[in-house]
């Protein structure tokens, strides 16, 4: 549910925010929260319409109730791009409609026509009108131009108008604003509420609301304490699971918090899943996979600058990833560098699978089968099984994906598989004559591979024992390597 309201008048389940709220609105005027998809960013603007209309019922028993001043209504502009029609009206056309209907909400009558001054008109009119400065929402601001990041023309149209809407805010306008709160899960650097807006606040990496969006540990064991408990009876190491499962995300590498959207459907239907991933990956994400094919896209690296300004670069995964929700920080170095990886196993399997599948042109469920036995074969010795699955997997490589010209290609579809299937595997790894191609390491066995576009496997091993890459774990060996 996105709706404060119907939570609340339905007796469902409000993991109270209210408190990181009022902090959010006493600290600044204007702020920027950015956060993934599903990941309640909705439901805190709709908590922040109802606090600031002063629906004082809607907060009884909550953290604000007691510290709120309900006698002061303020007159809400709240638009959210997730309902305006900017797919079918174009996006001026659709903003427009937008503040009418908003302004008929608030018995007002608009008489400007542009874009910019029905704007402006609507924020003052408002104020004089209700007595009150007033509170503008915004959510989602961003989707009308990521939506369109494979489509260059339009999202560059949709940039300008929305250049030119958001200038408003930092005109005349802002003497009648209270609170401005805007969400979304890029920062775009070229759109003016960025480059203009100089006192606009972005919370995305701040330690104070790190835990604003998305519930806790400890939110999680006091909240759903009754189906935890239930569900101990059968399964003692549940809480062990759903963290593996759903938790790992953390903007300050202080907070950690899982992700509500899986978490929540998880409490409900008490199945593992993949309820985030499979909700919809988006299709510019995609698209840029396929222009990054052979990049491993776990740990990559990014300054604070870099990892919150989203532009369109095929050659810098790292914000994109980090802000839709796919990597989160694992470690920030001394001198401010951000190291992403995987949050947790719902969204690492996930992503292993879609990039496997980018590399073979096929849908993800089509490796499966394939996969599904190498890690064993590894495990047992068994190298003739483990050659026929891998020559398998190369043989289902369709026609319009193949690119067998480029030795990645291999590296990459063997790389990912190991990953994918549990196995520790290493790249590029150094001795001290070379380093290696791939590196893998199973319980009892290690196996060092070494790949040859144009050659074979006797040069291929040939190097190996000329460059020494077995020396270094000869020490801890039981037996002699193994050369095949």
């Amino acid at each position: 549910m996105q709706s404060f309201r119907i939570i609340r008048e339905d007796g469902a389940v409000y993991v109270d925010k209210t408190e990181l709220i009022y902090q959010m609105i006493q600290a600044g005027r204007y702020n920027f929260l950015s956060r993934p998809r599903r990941f309640g960013k909705s439901l805190l603007v709709s908590t922040l319409m109802e606090l600031f209309s002063g629906n004082k019922a809607l907060f009884e028993g909550l953290w604000i109730y007691d510290h709120w001043d309900w006698n002061t209504r303020y007159p809400v502009i709240r638009l959210s791009f997730n309902d305006v029609s900017y797919e079918e009206l174009g996006l001026k056309e659709a903003l427009s409609q937008a503040l009418a209907k908003k302004a008929k909400s608030l018995d007002i009558e608009l008489s400007f026509t542009s874009l910019k001054d029905r704007f402006a008109e609507l924020i003052e009119v408002a104020a004089k009108k209700y007595g009150q400065q007033v509170v503008i929402l915004i959510d989602e601001y961003d989707k009308p131009i990521t939506d369109y990041i494979t489509k260059p023309e339009i999202m560059d149209q949709n940039r300008s108008v929305m250049k030119e809407f958001y200038s408003v805010l930092k005109g005349d306008s802002a003497d009648d604003i209270r609170f401005l709160f805007i969400t979304g899960i890029t920062q775009y650097a070229k759109v003016s509420i960025f480059s203009d807006l100089n006192n606009l606040d972005n919370i995305s990496l701040s330690n104070q609301f790190s835990a604003i969006a998305g519930i806790t540990q400890q939110e999680l064991e006091s909240y759903f304490a009754t189906e935890i408990a239930e569900m101990m009876q059968d399964t003692p190491d549940i809480l062990d699971q759903i963290k593996t499962w759903y938790n790992g995300y953390t903007w300050d590498m202080q907070t950690w918090v899982y992700n509500p959207f899986s978490l929540l459907h998880f409490m409900a239907k008490r199945e593992f899943k993949d309820y985030w991933y499979q909700s919809g990956t988006p299709s510019f994400l995609v698209a840029l996979l396929k222009k990054n094919t052979f990049r491993e896209v776990e740990h990559l690296e990014a300054g604070e600058r870099a990892l919150m300004n989203f532009e369109v670069d095929p050659g810098n995964l790292a914000p994109i990833l980090f802000q839709s929700g796919y990597l989160t920080i694992k470690h920030i170095t001394e001198g401010g560098v951000y190291e992403l990886g995987y949050p947790n196993r719902e969204v690492k399997g996930n992503m292993l699978e879609a990039i496997l599948s980018i590399y073979r042109g096929v849908n993800p469920t089509q490796s499966i089968p394939l996969y599904a036995n190498i890690a064993g074969t590894l495990r047992i010795r068994d190298i003739n099984a483990f050659i026929a699955a891998i020559n398998a997997l190369f043989a289902g490589i369709t026609y319009e994906a193949w690119n067998a010209d480029q030795e990645a290609i291999f590296n990459g579809i063997l790389q990912t598989t190991f990953t994918l299937v549990g196995l520790d595997v290493k790249a590029e790894v150094h001795s001290a004559k070379g380093r290696c191609d791939l590196l893998v390491e199973t319980a009892e066995y290690i196996y060092v591979m070494e790949l040859k576009l144009d050659g074979n496997a006797q040069d291929a091993l040939n190097q190996i024992k000329a460059k020494g890459y077995m020396e270094p774990y000869l020490e801890s060996a039981e037996q002699l390597p193994n050369y095949m």
